[in-house]
């Protein structure tokens, strides 16, 4: 029996886990993939207080350490749902089950892929999913944004003051994303428009150079020199496993407010799960204390 199990070894669930320990409380982390979560992957981290720069590697393995110290146990396991018995809850596991007085859910997000050749390869070495997280780095360079939505308009503008041209590119001919934004990104002098066009492929030696771009109605092909491709074309929360034991939002984030509670007491959501309109390194591992103290 302990008193808390956690799901997701992210910022916000490892941060979580070391107020929870230090509380003198049993803690056990359940994480399916890698310590650390999509932090691990960043090349740098500079926007973390207190941090000048770090690796999202050292980052997540300093969290770990940190965890460790404090007696958090963690264990390399995936969880395929949870059991309510009012004070006490049922963790279920692919290999077994473990009772505790309290969850908390922090299993974030996974960003969508373009599926391109290269991807992968060049993630961290101009391919970014995150414009406020990775901007910085292509100060005056020429970058390019996909997508369509609120949150490919609002890299485009926030881009737009850090970087000498940013290419909007979007497969439809209007933006799915609110009219009064797109019309704020549409007058913005070094924002290039590129509409029903796709990203057909990625080039470069040891980093992204160049794009090749296909208008759909034309089927022209054209390359663009930039730095980078930031990819904004969605997310996708890791609730499957929760759906029929907490509510979710029509998109699948976890229904919880910044007191990280959600329709069933005693288990909480923090970090990118749960419905929330900022989704950084800093707000996940505010979720985590708050979601621990609760």
């Amino acid at each position: 029996m302990y008193d808390l199990i956690i799901i997701g070894a992210g910022p916000a669930g490892l941060t979580a886990a070391i107020y929870a320990a230090r509380a003198g409380k049993t803690v056990l982390v359940y994480e399916k993939e890698g310590i650390g979560g999509q932090i691990a992957t960043s090349p740098k981290v500079e926007n973390y207080p207190g941090i000048r720069c770090v690796s999202g590697t050292e980052f997540a393995d300093n969290l770990y350490e940190q965890a460790l110290a404090f007696g958090v146990e963690i264990e390399l396991e995936s969880v395929e749902g949870i059991k309510d018995n009012g004070e006490i809850k049922t963790v279920i596991t692919e290999n077994g089950e473990n009772e505790c007085r309290k969850v908390i859910i922090a299993t974030g997000v996974r960003h969508k892929k373009l599926g391109l050749e290269k991807e992968e390869e060049y993630e961290g070495r101009g391919v970014s999913y995150c414009a406020i997280c990775d901007g910085a780095f292509f100060k005056n360079r020429p970058v390019a944004v996909v997508g369509g939505g609120n949150a490919a308009l609002r890299s485009a503008q926030f881009l737009s003051g850090i970087c000498e041209k940013v290419y909007l590119i979007h497969r439809r001919n209007e933006f799915r994303g609110d009219k009064m934004t797109a019309d704020e990104v549409k007058a913005v002098s070094n924002v290039e428009l590129l509409l029903d066009c796709t990203v057909e492929s990625l080039h470069g030696e040891k980093a992204l150079s160049s794009l090749t771009v296909r208008n759909i109605k034309t089927d022209e092909k054209f390359n663009l020199d930039v730095s980078a491709l930031f990819v904004c074309v969605g997310q996708i929360p890791s609730n499957d496993a929760f759906k029929n034991i907490v509510l979710l939002d029509k998109d699948g984030y976890i229904i919880a407010g910044e007191d990280c509670k959600t329709n069933i007491p005693g288990i909480f959501a923090a970090g990118d799960c749960r419905t929330k309109s900022i989704r950084q390194l800093t707000t996940a591992a505010a979720d985590g204390a708050v979601a621990a103290l609760a």
